[in-house]
């Protein structure tokens, strides 16, 4: 079965305007780029439809979506996080943000249906969305609202991983007290990033204590420091968590480049994050993944690069990573910005060789890795302190 891949320009009229970092171009200039690299050749884009009132009204409030529909045309303040800086209101912002969550129930369907094992939608991942108001350049949750559609849908143990440098605060949020939902969550500490949560105290409530997983990560952290947190954590539950999918928030906000955070991975970490997703699911999820896209502010020459590589990672038929830019792509970005600094590979020449935790060493990234194995691991029945866990 050959990976489903959701993509149509129509997806690129999420468009927050003017100077706003969200800026759809990131993904024309991917969609471009893995095209000429070949990675899509054979492939049928699948085309998606608007989610309905319906299937937005599982994560979200009615009066919500009426204020969001209101919204371009009220001319006064419709509250919900709208008409801010952060969440600008735009011509159109209902329906454009209804295709981005249609675009990763796509997605799902096609996995959930076995038409797909794994599918791909760099325009979802708008994982700050909360239930009655827009936060962090999200309108709508595409990420929570295919985890409920897939709920009802064949699945009871689903796992959401979120390598965005930002929490996923909206997902955990909407889950948060459902065991049959392990979300896990490596981002930029709350201390220095906004949205100011994602502690690894946060752990979830009720009878889904354990199925919140943090790791706020210091800035600075770089590939082998994030990959170090990350293997020390992850693996280790979702092995006993057994989820039935792994989906996948793969904003990259965390490279260095990037204006607006503080972690400082590299095309080459981003790279290496996907296959390692890839190899989990295929160990832990009988192979089902839904990736999708998320934060990203170096428009030009990180977002196109790395989700080049998550497409590729996708739909196995990895980028080698001194594949030379395109010329045709390279042209392409230099007449719209001519004078772009572009990389001329596909790699930032970075070596990912990280070291296992429990080496004995005390990086700083291991406070976070402590706290989190301390906060989680008993109660899964793992021991926080034996590195075999």
């Amino acid at each position: 079965m050959q990976p489903a891949v959701v993509w149509d320009p129509a997806l690129l009229g999420y468009d927050l305007g003017g100077e706003h970092p969200f800026n759809p171009v990131r993904l024309d200039l991917t969609v471009r780029l893995a095209t000429e690299l070949g990675v899509l050749d054979g492939v049928e884009l699948l085309v998606p439809e608007p989610a309905t009132d319906t299937e937005l009204y599982r994560i979200h409030a009615e009066e919500y979506l009426a204020a969001v529909k209101l919204a371009p045309t009220a001319g006064w303040d419709v509250g919900h996080g709208l008409g801010t800086a952060d969440n600008p209101v735009f011509s159109d912002m209902h329906d454009a943000s209804a295709l981005v969550v249609g675009s990763t129930l796509l997605g799902a369907r096609k996995i959930a249906d076995g038409e797909a094992r794994r599918a791909v939608n760099i325009a979802g991942g708008l994982h700050h969305a909360m239930r009655d108001h827009a936060a962090g350049f999200c309108v709508y949750n595409d990420c929570a609202v295919a985890i409920s559609w897939l709920l009802d849908h064949g699945f009871d143990r689903i796992a959401y991983v979120d390598t965005d440098v930002h929490h996923g605060d909206g997902v955990q949020a909407a889950f948060y007290g459902d065991p049959r939902v392990l979300t896990v969550s490596l981002h930029q500490h709350p201390f220095t990033l906004w949205p100011g949560t994602g502690y690894s105290a946060e752990t979830g409530s009720g009878e889904a204590e354990g199925t919140s997983v943090n790791v706020p990560l210091p800035p600075g952290t770089r590939d082998a420091g994030w990959l170090r947190a990350f293997h020390a954590v992850v693996p280790s539950l979702l092995e006993v968590f057994r989820p039935q999918i792994l989906v996948t928030q793969c904003g990259v906000d965390s490279h260095e480049e990037d204006p607006l955070a503080d972690l400082a991975l590299s095309v080459d970490g981003h790279r290496t994050i996907y296959a390692t997703l890839r190899d989990l699911a295929e160990r832990h999820a009988e192979g089902r993944w839904l990736a999708v896209g998320g934060g990203g502010y170096q428009l030009i020459r990180v977002v196109p690069r790395s989700w080049t590589h998550l497409m590729a990672t996708v739909l196995d038929r990895d980028v080698k990573p001194e594949t030379p830019l395109p010329p045709n792509w390279v042209n392409t970005v230099l007449r719209a910005a001519p004078s772009a600094e572009l990389p001329p590979e596909m790699t930032d020449g970075r070596d990912t060789t990280f070291r296992s935790w429990g080496d004995g060493a005390d990086d700083p990234v291991d406070v976070a890795i402590r706290d989190t194995r301390r906060a989680l691991f008993p109660l899964h029945g793992l021991d926080p302190d034996d590195p075999r866990d």
